[in-house]
């Protein structure tokens, strides 16, 4: 079972005795400038946690599957995500 952003404002509710709305309402804060930072083109680093990268891919020729045709990908962001230490040790029950 994957973790929603429904289960982590009823978290956040649960923990810090918020309202639903003002919970709600951190979360998305939270994630908007996100959002927002990595549409900027910087990354984020959460100490403890991990650092999202923002990382240009060149344009490159391609196929396209349906009828091997050749063609050109266009350049295009993705986002990465590396974690840190201290998360991969304690998802791998180091920590």
């Amino acid at each position: 079972m994957s973790l929603t952003k429904a289960h982590i404002v009823s978290d956040v509710q649960s923990r810090l005795s918020f309202s639903r709305k003002k919970s709600t309402e951190v979360v998305e804060t939270l994630l908007e400038i996100m959002k927002k930072t990595m549409a900027d083109g910087e990354d984020i680093l959460i100490t403890g946690f991990g650092k999202f990268c923002v990382n240009e891919k060149r344009e490159r020729r391609g196929r396209n599957p349906a009828t091997g045709e050749a063609m050109m990908l266009a350049s295009r962001k993705v986002v990465t995500f590396k974690c840190s230490g201290k998360l991969r040790d304690r998802v791998n029950g180091k920590a």
